[in-house]
């Protein structure tokens, strides 16, 4: 995975768009998860500035409990999630691995730190600090419906004119090519 440095962090959406009264909101249809995976994706990608807001806020909410705490379950998670991207990255039948199994993925990297931060007693951080924000944001993205403007934006992501921090977290998590779709 190469780092590009034309990097570039999209504008805020607005909150009308994200959550207000242009908001779409529809349950998924869960008997086609290749869809319901492509929907994720493409809002992930789309109001990644607006998902990374609130899961901040909610990290430092979180991290008023207990700074120290929430400081080194950081770095666990962090260095986790390095160790499966260095352990995958160039190891072809993982990489296809990650692409057709990214909830599997992502429930062993969770896992992983679940029992890492148990081994350290560091559980509420995991479950405040981690699990909570990750589970708004893909609740958000699994329930928000596609708009014109989404559906255009990721297109310009997907043929790579311009890289956004959740376009490569996406591609460290084999989900590269459902970007845009």
């Amino acid at each position: 995975m190469e780092l590009s440095r034309n990097v570039a962090l999209p504008p805020v959406r607005p909150l009308a768009d994200f959550v207000g009264s242009e908001a779409r909101f529809a349950v998924p249809d869960y008997k086609d998860p290749v869809r319901w995976n492509n929907r994720i994706v493409n809002n992930l990608l789309y109001y990644q500035t607006n998902y990374i807001a609130v899961a901040t806020g909610i990290f430092i909410l979180a991290g008023l409990m207990n700074p120290l705490a929430m400081l080194v379950g950081m770095m666990l998670v962090t260095v986790v999630f390095w160790a499966f991207i260095t352990l995958t990255e160039n190891q072809r039948q993982l990489q296809r691995f990650k692409k057709d199994h990214p909830t599997v993925c992502v429930a062993g990297l969770l896992a992983a730190c679940y029992f890492i931060m148990r081994t350290f007693q560091l559980l509420l951080v995991f479950v405040f600090g981690i699990t909570l924000p990750l589970l708004v944001v893909l609740v958000h993205a699994s329930l928000r419906m596609r708009n014109l403007k989404n559906k255009l934006s990721n297109k310009v992501e997907s043929i790579g004119i311009k890289r956004t921090p959740m376009g490569i977290l996406l591609e460290a998590l084999g989900q590269e090519q459902e970007a845009g779709s």
